[in-house]
């Protein structure tokens, strides 16, 4: 017998989301800032086998939305992943499983920080390390907060403006760069699984993204057809960027590649268009960087004070500005954690542990694919359904284990500890709610 979600919770938003505006959302949440910097830790781990963890990492994310899809087309409720998680597994895990949602955002965030100040001390000597670099993010990070908390309009005309800009400069990269690969460029070496793994593992983080394009679920339209139709089409349109991109990049770097670690794309820029490709690609990836720093600042504090509002975190943060009416403290305590992991660190160390606690939310998100088509819960519509059935979503969870195992005790230790103290947090607001 199967289990209806009820409509009226949320019954004044409008499905307005379909097939293109949601796969457009995803490309533009997952191209971003890590493919400027990537090519190079690729190179440098696994050499001429680098598109073999693109390759696998494509294949653990296929695996891995197409139980997003499944999971997407039963439950229709604004949140993404903490929904889905939540209707299958109960408050609870759901809880959790935002947390780790959360952890993820704050270290991403804070690795693309770490890698605007590298790119920014290209030019500017002094900026991207030490007291120059702390001084640099805050002041970025500053800003970012101070026009966020005077209203979110201002945030998301940023946010667009940064998305329109991005993408072109890569473009161009890979247009200008395709002169010049020679049929030897196409030659890989075989790499063992395990060295693969570990370098999908960092590389993971250029696919990821989905889990914020999907949290407005609520307004997409026909969410059985298009969940499935769009996270498809945005993960091999993606697929195909990044493999051409570290095959431009080897193309007109060859083995110097993997020395170039703060700006590989800036480098390869300046063998094709000369002294101006330098200037273009690191303007362009600075701009793609401030750009996902723009919508991290518009979005993630949200998190903060929804934690906050609903008991989890102290009541200050979950405070309304009295002028501009947005989370003000909220907005603040995000940008001074930021600011204070990105100073701690570099974009490789923060994003493999954000990779690790979002893989430890995905893998319960494709738990709760099998959960949700067991109950047969749904939101209207016949669910997706793929080839293999259960199968998928098992598959997919072998497949973040699998990832995660690449993992060491250091990021491991800090997932563990946010679990932690989220379980303490829950528990606390439980007893308190009882009394």
């Amino acid at each position: 017998m199967s289990q209806l979600l009820p409509p009226v919770s949320e019954r004044g938003l409008v499905r307005a989301i379909g097939v293109r505006g949601l796969a457009a959302n995803i490309l533009n949440t997952t191209i971003g800032a890590g493919i400027f910097v990537l090519p190079a830790l690729a190179a440098g781990q696994l050499g001429t086998a680098a598109p073999l963890a693109y390759l696998a990492c494509a294949l653990a994310m296929t695996l891995v939305v197409s139980s997003f899809a499944m999971a997407g087309s039963r439950v229709s409720l604004t949140g993404g992943i903490y929904a889905y998680v939540e209707v299958a597994f109960g408050p609870f895990v759901g809880f959790l499983t935002g947390v780790l949602v959360y952890l993820a955002c704050l270290l991403a965030a804070a690795g693309v920080s770490s890698a605007m100040a590298a790119s920014v001390g290209l030019v500017i000597p002094g900026a991207g390390t030490g007291l120059g670099k702390a001084a640099l993010l805050g002041l970025v990070l500053a800003g970012l907060a101070a026009m966020n908390v005077r209203g979110v309009a201002l945030g998301t005309r940023l946010v667009e403006l940064m998305t329109a800009a991005k993408l072109l400069p890569l473009l161009l990269l890979v247009a200008a760069g395709l002169r010049w690969v020679e049929p030897a460029d196409l030659h890989i070496d075989l790499a063992p699984p395990s060295q693969i793994a570990a370098s999908a593992l960092t590389l993971i983080f250029a696919f990821m993204g989905i889990e914020i394009a999907l949290v407005p679920s609520g307004e997409i339209r026909d969410p059985s057809r298009t969940v499935p139709r769009a996270v498809f089409l945005a993960l091999g349109t993606s697929t195909l960027i990044y493999l051409a991109i570290q095959l431009v990049a080897h193309a007109t770097l060859g083995a110097d590649l993997a020395r170039f670690t703060d700006a590989p794309l800036a480098e390869a820029a300046t063998r094709i268009f000369g002294p101006w490709g330098r200037a273009l690609m690191l303007a362009g990836g600075t701009v793609s960087m401030l750009g996902f720093m723009s919508g991290d600042a518009l979005g993630t504090p949200r998190n903060v004070y929804a934690f906050a509002r609903d008991g989890f975190l102290p009541a200050p943060l979950a405070r309304l500005h009295p002028r501009f009416h947005t989370p003000a403290p909220a907005i603040v305590a995000h940008a001074v954690l930021v600011w204070a992991a990105a100073c701690s660190s570099s974009f490789g160390a923060l994003a493999v542990i954000s990779n690790v606690a979002l893989l430890t939310a995905y893998l319960l998100c494709c738990g709760s694919a099998i959960q949700l088509a067991r109950r047969d819960v749904r939101a209207g519509g016949t669910p997706f359904v793929v080839p293999g059935g259960p199968l998928v979503p098992i598959g997919a969870c072998l497949v973040s284990l699998w990832l995660l195992a690449q993992a060491t005790g250091r990021e491991w230790a800090i997932t563990g500890a946010t679990l932690a103290v989220a379980a303490c947090l829950y528990l606390l607001r439980s007893r308190r709610a009882a009394a």
